[in-house]
């Protein structure tokens, strides 16, 4: 633990040493967030590592030999399966846990959240545990949720394009070790024969990803919908975030050669007329976003809102009741990280005001 501030919170971050992780000390420290005591916790593997915070070294503890007695806010990036061992640990012990992985989003008494969209639902934590969304659910929230409000939103139809980050640093290796294989042996085979490049296993995305698309993200949910739990998250979460119980979703989850960003091809329905105009108009004033006329992964990439455009009347839909478009956002910073910090921003002006 070391002393930052005199006053503020005491906030702990674990998953401290993962891609995430970092993003979120970056954001801590972008922010101005208040911090007063912080500590940064891992895995054995990772214990002991020393990382710099504001001239600050602070070392890497192992959180099961640590002490989580006054600790303010925990911010987790460590998998679902930690979080299902440590997040009540955590709560047990005074924290709330705001927690990244998909291990509680789902849980009635949890609140799942997108800063722009549903704050409210913070007012009441009685589990003390909070549930950051899915990276695609956030990108498609802060616009959905105000073309909803003015519009009514009846179905969406939502085909992802997954940056490789999305799947950790192993996702990231993968394409530049794919990449560099496809240019050491002359990239531009490919243009003929798909199978002319003798590229690595691949050993993260389940297929060869360097200039490759993958329509697989997941698992295949045994429910008989031969969907994947990826594509199922944003259908299942976006009726939660929306408070829109019989929201009609659909989604297929793509994996493409790109580092970071997701990019999502929206069709959306709404109970009211709607045109392109008017939608514009709402998005100019919704919090998260900005309007761009070809939103693309790397204009989003190491920036915060989620970009829409190629914003257009539905052709499929009668009438005017129909809207396509499509969102980049970065999945590191806002579809992970920033909401995180944002969310534990949040925590403590509503439930630690007189300490800040």
């Amino acid at each position: 633990m070391v002393q930052i501030n005199d006053k503020g919170v005491n906030v702990a971050v674990l998953g401290a040493t993962g891609q995430v992780g970092m993003v979120m000390r970056r954001i801590l420290d972008e922010r101005d967030f208040p911090v007063k005591d912080l500590r940064f916790m891992a895995s054995a593997h990772s214990a002991g590592t020393v990382l710099n915070w504001r001239g600050h070294d602070i070392v890497v503890e192992d959180v099961a030999k640590a002490d989580l007695s006054g600790i303010d806010i925990a911010v987790f990036s460590a998998g679902g399966g930690t979080s299902k061992v440590w997040a009540p640990k955590f709560a047990e012990a005074g924290a709330y846990v705001i927690d990244n992985s998909s291990q509680w989003r789902m849980h009635d008494n949890v609140p799942l959240v997108v800063a722009e969209v549903n704050p409210e639902d913070l007012d009441e934590v009685p589990d003390r545990i909070i549930a950051n969304p899915n990276c695609t659910t956030m990108a498609c929230m802060p616009a959905m949720k105000a073309l909803s409000d003015e519009f009514g939103l009846k179905r969406l139809i939502v085909s992802s394009y997954q940056a490789v980050s999305g799947a950790g640093r192993a996702g990231v290796l993968q394409l530049m070790n794919e990449a560099k294989a496809a240019i050491e042996q002359g990239a531009d085979k490919l243009v003929f024969d798909g199978s002319a490049i003798d590229f690595p296993e691949p050993t993260k995305v389940v297929r060869t990803i360097a200039f490759n698309a993958v329509p697989f993200i997941g698992a295949i949910v045994d429910d008989g919908s031969e969907e994947t739990d990826e594509e199922q998250k944003l259908r299942n979460e976006s009726r939660k975030i929306l408070h829109l119980p019989e929201l009609k979703a659909s989604c297929t989850c793509v994996r493409i050669g790109v580092f970071t960003a997701h990019g999502m091809s929206i069709n959306a329905e709404f109970e009211k007329d709607v045109t392109p105009d008017e939608a514009r108009a709402v998005l100019a004033k919704a919090p998260g976003v900005v309007l761009d006329d070809i939103p693309t992964p790397q204009l989003a990439a190491g920036k915060d809102p989620s970009f829409v455009g190629r914003i257009r009347q539905d052709q499929a839909v009668d009438g005017k009741k129909g809207l396509s478009m499509f969102i980049t956002n970065d999945n590191l910073r806002k579809g992970a990280a920033l909401n995180a910090i944002e969310l534990a921003e949040i925590v403590a002006k509503k439930h630690f005001g007189d300490q800040l």
